[in-house]
């Protein structure tokens, strides 16, 4: 796919901490099988309101150490978010099998997003002042706190001194990352780049925050059924964490070195809505553009695409523009009565929403898809369609993949990721061949 003076940019490892699986191989797994993270929200800072959260369900990632990768010394000055992004990082350089110490550093570098960065390490800056004034502030808090952490804790574990920054475009962050990191390799200024994202936003500031504006599902008796995107009765989003990383280099790096590859990236379309600040435009202009420009970037036709890992939240208003989007761009092919038609399925159904580590985490769904030739389901999809304000309902004409994976010839598969601030980013990835 590349053209004349670029490179082929090729996925050569991978990894992932969700709540689903604390690695990337038992997340894709959970997505195959249709398994469900999402549980009653856990710790003692909630406890301290309890009886007022009218959302008490959350994607937390449980029982993961993080001094499996990092010494407790270490583990103490960083965040959380910063914990899962070491964490997958760690795991997507040995899945690659690559050692930095053999390698050009100068010409290897780390591009990471999130949305919210160091949440919990800003909660506790403030409530340490209330509580016992400013001189007892952790003189950590702001190398804890800053979203661009991660990078460079990752940057210096490996002592990466290649181009190193940090995209924070709400959910549509490590999607920013991931095609920001395409266009260097894509330009030979660099043979190595992680990229990815990492997000810890399941703290009492964030649940309570998206809770007051209405964003979140409040189905609390039933956990595992709360996200459920593109049924009709959805009713908010599933606020979850996790890390996923991904190495990407130039093909001829990495035949050079007889790394396995295992996709290969063609595609990177962004675009904005500006439209409004949270809500999507209704007609998906923005999300259209976006998907457009990736396949324009990789020389496809909306024919060739074989699947879509959807943005697909969970909310009303969201999934309804992601589908007239996909309608617009698509047409026909996009219709389920349409032969060889395409799918489209999301895995937040099953993890929830990682916010700004959403791009990353699903990249995973796509990297099987076309390395399987399996599409990850979309459970708790009961009833296709969307509801209006009469009650009346419309069914979507897509294919969503309901409750169960499929086997699907899949050559390329796109990854849509939407953000606040009407941020919209497409990734398209193909089978290496």
């Amino acid at each position: 796919m590349a053209r004349p003076g670029e490179h082929r940019v090729v996925i050569t490892g991978f990894g992932a901490i969700s709540n689903i699986g604390l690695n990337a191989r038992d997340t894709w797994d959970a997505m195959r099988e249709g398994r469900s993270g999402i549980s009653q929200i856990q710790g003692e800072d909630f406890a301290v309101f309890d009886g007022k959260w009218s959302v008490r369900i959350g994607g937390q990632v449980k029982n993961w150490d993080p001094t499996s990768v990092l010494e407790v010394r270490e583990a103490k000055r960083m965040d959380r978010f910063s914990h899962l992004a070491l964490g997958a990082a760690v795991e997507a350089v040995n899945h690659a099998g690559i050692d930095f110490t053999k390698q050009n550093t100068d010409r290897c570098g780390v591009v990471i997003g999130s949305g919210i960065g160091g949440i919990s390490s800003i909660e506790d800056g403030v409530t340490t002042l209330i509580r016992k004034g400013p001189d007892r502030i952790n003189p950590f808090t702001v190398p804890k706190l800053m979203a661009n952490a991660a990078t460079g804790n990752i940057s210096i574990r490996y002592g990466l001194r290649g181009p190193a920054s940090c995209h924070a475009t709400a959910c549509a962050s490590s999607g920013h990352a991931i095609g920001d990191a395409m266009g260097y390799l894509r330009r030979g200024l660099v043979d190595v780049m992680i990229a990815g994202g990492a997000e810890a936003a399941c703290t009492p500031l964030c649940l309570g925050a998206f809770m007051t504006m209405k964003a979140l599902s409040s189905r609390n008796d039933e956990p595992t059924k709360a996200s459920r995107p593109f049924d009709v009765d959805r009713d908010g989003f599933v606020l979850s964490e996790g890390g996923a990383m991904l190495i990407l280099e130039t093909e001829e790096h990495a035949k050079k070195r007889g790394a396995t590859i295992y996709a290969e990236l063609v595609g990177f379309g962004n675009s904005c809505d500006a439209y409004h600040i949270t809500a999507p435009d209704e007609g998906g202009i923005g999300a259209s553009n976006s998907m457009r420009m990736a396949m324009a970037d990789a020389r496809l036709n909306p024919d060739q695409i074989d699947y879509i890992n959807s943005h697909g939240t969970s909310t009303p208003l969201g999934d309804q523009a992601e589908c007239n989007a996909v309608l617009k761009v698509f047409g026909d092919h996009a219709r389920k009565s349409s032969k060889g038609h395409l799918l489209m399925s999301s895995t937040k159904s099953m993890h929830g929403h990682c916010l700004g580590a959403s791009g990353a985490l699903e990249s995973v769904a796509c990297i099987h898809a076309v390395r399987d030739n399996i599409i990850a389901p979309t459970i708790n999809l009961d009833n296709p369609g969307t509801k209006n304000a009469a009650g009346e309902v419309t069914p979507f004409d897509l294919d969503l993949v309901p409750h169960h994976a499929r086997e699907r010839k899949t050559k390329y598969a796109m990854n849509n990721t939407f953000g606040f601030g009407g941020h919209n980013v497409t990734l398209i990835v193909s089978r290496y061949e």
